[in-house]
């Protein structure tokens, strides 16, 4: 095993004001490329590849990659967009990470939101120390420091080959001009709106949004348009900062210019592990994703005998997969958080004896009983994935946030974004489930400048140094179960890319007791349902089991998929 530890690489030093107008920026990136990775030479595959939310990010991949940008221009260009086009979770007003793989190396950049200076951490409790309901959920008080500007800018300036303003034209152009609103967006809306009324100014930027007509968002054109022209610093000191701030402390939410200029990035090691052949680079702490995958494949691996003959989403399957998903979210309860403010047990977590005995507890016949299920050591439904590689062979797993459909539901008024309700997942009070029914304990308590538990799972794999696939998805606590089970159905099952996206996906957490989530697109019913019902689980319907987006590569072709949940699709540039 190849685990390397959670220690931060480097930390991006404190924003500060740059003299910097993207008018007068050259195309010396080109020439740093050509250099550092010869993309001007033999490229090492056929065509470059896009798997994104919707056809308007996957458009502005493929014009950037047309030009001679890499997968990283590609990401920055995507994300920026989807700010734009897909506002229920796309977004400057949120955080997240990227993972990146360039010329060859693994590269982790964790731009996850952090709670203010001022938070404390009885912040959502009230005089009788109880959670006061909501807060931490709607409105102005459930708002972290946002993250994504900062993430994408230092992306650009470590690994950007084209100019930071082009990057942003086609987010700037969807902003202004508008765009074609998808029958999606207004259904994810509509049900939004009631819970947003008379407690955020949601319906007044979003209420008239209307399905097949065009949408326009001018004061978030003219926000875009001053971070493209002054780079990141113009988000965390300029004006956007100013309007930002002023939004939170009208609203008794003790947020300064400070908080803003202070945010960082944090370059942190991955987690590497080796797989079937494979180098698995995820996602390390602050996100449980990473750890949550390996030890659901390394479970599983223990387990094959157990799986042999058992057939794909039939009753024993699906009861071995929640087995093995119990111990992974006790475990995640109990000692997962931000590696900044406490020592994580990562090593022996994913050490292959501790993972041995983790799977030898699991009943192979009926659900665990929960008091048996403790720790083994004496996230958003709306969050949005993008994938891509470049001909070069490098290539980006992108997974960023709001947390929950679009976020807060607060939009700063003058720059027309929204901003994020991530501290929400925090332990608002240890033990007491947050809205994805998740528990944790004092380690993801919230604390100064700390950055909130996530389960965002951006996950590459590679075989003898090239990219092999590239894969993740949106889904609070179900992204890297999702993942987990898209990996299952192309290794173990023999699937194509696109049936092991369509594939039924099933969820389980440990908590509520033997609950196996379904989800509408591909629901458990007839016999199916039945028989787990027959073994002692409980069925709940809860939105889908994510939205994948994922590319393959077959020697030097790419291949990729857009999950048939949403309105993802792909492209394939030659």
């Amino acid at each position: 095993m190849n685990i390397s530890n959670n220690t931060p690489v480097e930390s991006a030093s404190t924003p500060v004001i740059l003299e910097h107008d993207a008018a007068k920026e050259t195309w010396h990136f080109i020439e740093r490329a050509k250099r550092e990775t010869g993309y001007g030479g033999k490229p090492k595959l056929k065509a470059g590849a896009v798997a994104a939310p919707d056809r308007y990010s996957a458009d502005a991949a493929e014009a950037v990659l047309k030009e001679g940008g890499n997968a990283i221009d590609a990401a920055i260009a995507v994300a920026f967009v989807l700010a734009v086009t897909y506002p229920e979770a796309g977004n400057i007003g949120g955080g997240g990470f990227m993972n990146i793989h360039f010329d060859g190396q693994p590269y982790f950049l964790d731009y996850r939101e952090c709670a203010s200076a001022q938070a404390t951490r009885d912040m959502y409790l009230d005089d009788a120390g109880e959670v006061v309901p909501g807060k931490s959920v709607m409105g102005h008080h459930s708002v972290a420091i946002p993250g994504t500007v900062r993430g994408l800018w230092d992306a650009h300036q470590r690994f950007g080959t084209m100019p930071w303003r082009r990057l942003l034209e086609p987010a700037i152009r969807y902003a202004k001009q508008g765009f074609v609103v998808h029958r999606q967006l207004i259904e994810r809306r509509n049900v939004m709106l009631a819970d947003f009324q008379g407690k955020t100014n949601f319906a007044r930027f979003f209420g008239a949004m209307a399905q097949d007509t065009v949408f326009r968002q001018p004061d978030l054109g003219n926000t875009l348009a001053r971070i493209a022209k002054y780079g990141m610093s113009e988000f965390y000191l300029g004006a956007t900062a100013e309007l930002l701030v002023r939004q939170l402390t009208t609203h008794d939410v003790p947020v300064t210019r400070d908080d803003l200029r202070n945010y960082s990035t944090v370059w942190r090691k991955p987690l590497v592990d080796s797989w079937n052949g494979y180098q698995l680079v995820t996602a390390p702490p602050p996100s449980s994703g990473g750890i949550g995958l390996i030890q659901l494949l390394k479970m599983k691996e223990v387990l094959k005998g157990a799986f042999v003959g058992v057939a794909h989403n039939s009753t024993q399957y699906v009861h071995l997969l929640s087995e093995i998903a119990k111990r992974v979210f006790a475990d995640r309860a109990e000692y997962l958080g931000d590696p900044d403010f406490q020592t994580m047990p990562v090593d022996r977590l994913l050490h292959p004896a501790y993972l041995h005995s983790r799977a030898m507890e699991i009943d192979l016949a009926v659900p665990s009983k929960i008091s048996a299920v403790k720790p083994g050591l004496q996230e958003s439904d709306e969050t949005t994935h993008f994938s891509i590689v470049d001909k070069a062979g490098n290539a980006v797993s992108n997974t960023y946030t709001l947390n929950s459909k679009f976020g807060s539901g607060v939009v700063v008024e003058g720059a027309g974004f929204l901003l994020n309700n991530d501290m929400d997942d925090f332990s608002c009070k240890p033990g007491v489930a947050n809205r994805f029914g998740l528990v944790g304990t004092e380690i993801n308590a919230i604390a100064p400048n700390k950055r909130m538990l996530s389960s965002m799972t951006p996950t590459i794999l590679t075989k003898d140094g090239q990219v092999s696939l590239v894969i993740g998805t949106p889904g609070g606590s179900r992204i890297f179960g999702s993942i987990f089970q898209v990996i299952n159905n192309v290794h173990d099952f023999g699937m194509s890319l696109s049936q092991a996206v369509a594939e039924m996906r099933v969820h389980h957490q440990l908590l509520p007791v033997n609950t196996v989530y379904w989800e509408p697109y591909a629901p458990i019913e007839g016999p199916l349902a039945e028989e787990l019902i027959a073994r002692g689980y409980n069925l709940q319907s809860r939105f889908t089991n994510g939205d994948i987006q994922v590319i393959r590569v077959n020697d030097d072709v790419p291949e990729a998929a857009a999950d048939p949940r949403a309105r993802g699709t792909v492209r394939l540039i030659n």
